[in-house]
């Protein structure tokens, strides 16, 4: 079967302008909480307290504002992304269909049908929930693979502009790409930044798509950090927005666990086991810090019995 490559265009500068007067115009910034235990005036960048819990109402507002008027929208979501259009579909009035496997987090899910949104639970992972998106009628927003979605998460960076004086060391969790290709973005626009991106020690897709020059396909294992796994969409264009600046590394889920107990303990806050990887990294010594450390908190969409588990000691 031949293997439909989109043609998306990269973002650039404009892009990121674009997005930040929408997100800007409805978000208020996010905390930037100091957090010492991780090193000399290090800090968390505290995007769980988004009004959906997560980083990714910032390119679904980016992108809901970008659609020509009338134009549905479809999208494909882990569930955050799909929380995040449902926000902007409430704001906007926009048609927005969104599809879940059935296996996606039923926090998450259950969420996205409080909004006014079209929600279609297809597949068993969230690879076979995108292709049956990607096959509906509408204009498709991809939660990383989309201009607007990246310049989106990119509007984190401009927030940081005006809390964080001096070079940075800003680590974001990975999984399709689209939050550290928006870091990138704007990093290079600022100029004194230096990104590390985690991802999910059993799902490698953008580390492996930067080493090998283009997008190719990994195995994906299942993972506590259920935001994280899944391959790339053919012909992205995250690992080119990326670029050779950012360092990459990955995490376990002991190590994201033992993160997500930290944060609790030394801060009292929830996270969700996409949202405390970079956290884990840190912990685990696996980030070369250059000025000031920023980690992104990227959500808190947690089920009760998953965070309760994840609480235990081992």
């Amino acid at each position: 079967m031949s293997v439909i490559v989109r043609d998306v265009r990269p973002p650039g500068p404009d892009d990121l302008d674009r997005a930040w007067r929408a997100v800007s115009a409805v978000l208020a910034p996010t905390p930037l909480l100091p957090s010492p235990g991780l090193g000399p005036g290090a800090a968390l960048k505290l995007e769980s307290f988004q009004p959906v819990g997560a980083f990714k109402v910032r390119g679904a507002l980016a992108a809901v504002a970008a659609l020509p008027d009338g134009v549905p929208a479809v999208t494909a979501s882990a569930g955050n992304h799909g929380l995040g259009m449902g926000y902007a579909a409430a704001r906007s009035g926009a048609d927005v269909t969104v599809v879940v496997s059935t296996l996606a987090s039923p926090v998450k899910v259950e969420r996205i049908a409080g909004y006014p949104v079209r929600l279609v639970q297809h597949g068993t992972s969230y690879d076979e929930a995108e292709a049956h998106a990607m096959s509906l009628p509408g204009h498709y927003v991809s939660p990383y693979n989309d201009p607007a979605v990246i310049a989106g998460q990119g509007t984190i960076g401009r927030e940081l502009d005006g809390q964080a004086d001096g070079p940075l060391t800003v680590v974001a969790p990975v999984g399709g790409g689209g939050l550290l290709a928006g870091l990138s973005l704007w990093a290079r626009e600022r100029g004194n930044v230096r990104l590390v991106g985690v991802e999910s020690a059993v799902s490698l897709g953008v580390s492996a798509s930067l080493a090998a020059g283009r997008v190719v396909a990994v195995d994906v294992g299942d993972t506590f950090a259920d935001g994280l796994p899944g391959n790339l969409e053919p012909g992205s264009v995250t690992p080119a927005v990326i670029g050779p600046d950012a360092a990459m590394t990955s995490v376990t889920d002991d190590q994201i666990r033992t993160a997500v107990r930290w944060l609790f303990h030394e801060h009292g806050l929830v996270a969700e086991g996409a949202g405390a990887a970079g956290v884990a990294a840190v912990l685990a010594g696996k980030i070369e810090v250059t000025g000031r450390l920023v980690t992104v908190i990227s959500g808190r969409n947690i089920t009760v019995e998953t965070y309760r588990d994840a609480l235990r000691e081992p």
